[in-house]
């Protein structure tokens, strides 16, 4: 069974993250459905949006992704997958979404667990190395501290 996911985060990160993965996987979009959440929208209203993305993917295993936990998108996810055996994860990253889509034809709880790795395996401080083998300029013979 394959496993749909909802993307539901504060605009315009939804939709941004799901065109980043159809860019990569674009034979999952009608697998992957977004909802951006505007600032000034109600709560209430972005639920019925969110009621009404589900029911394009009903009858499948779901997962919703949401940005940020305690948040609108986050609590609106919430009330959504309540009393249900849909799963959502809070803090969604774009390697998080793209091995969840990898992965969408395991079981949903393998799947929670390989996008949670997926997503804290994509967070990492990347090292810089100065750069190596330049030739010398004639304005660089003052020793300096700074690059440019």
């Amino acid at each position: 069974m394959t496993t749909n996911i909802l993307l539901i985060a504060h605009a315009p990160l939804a939709q941004a993250l799901r065109d980043c993965a159809l860019h990569v996987y674009p034979d999952c979009e009608s697998e992957v459905l977004a909802l951006d959440v505007p600032p000034s929208e109600d709560p209430e209203a972005t639920l019925v949006k969110a009621e009404e993305l589900m029911q394009r993917l009903s009858g499948e295993q779901i997962l919703v992704l949401t940005d940020i936990f305690g948040a609108t998108p986050s609590n609106v996810a919430k009330k959504l997958v309540e009393g249900t055996q849909i799963k959502l994860i809070a803090g969604v990253n774009l390697p998080m979404l793209l091995r969840a889509i990898c992965y969408r034809h395991e079981s949903i709880e393998t799947l929670v667990q390989r996008a949670l790795a997926g997503g804290a395996q994509g967070v990492m401080q990347v090292a810089v190395a100065a750069p190596q083998n330049q030739i010398k300029r004639a304005y660089d013979q003052k020793q300096s501290n700074y690059q440019q």
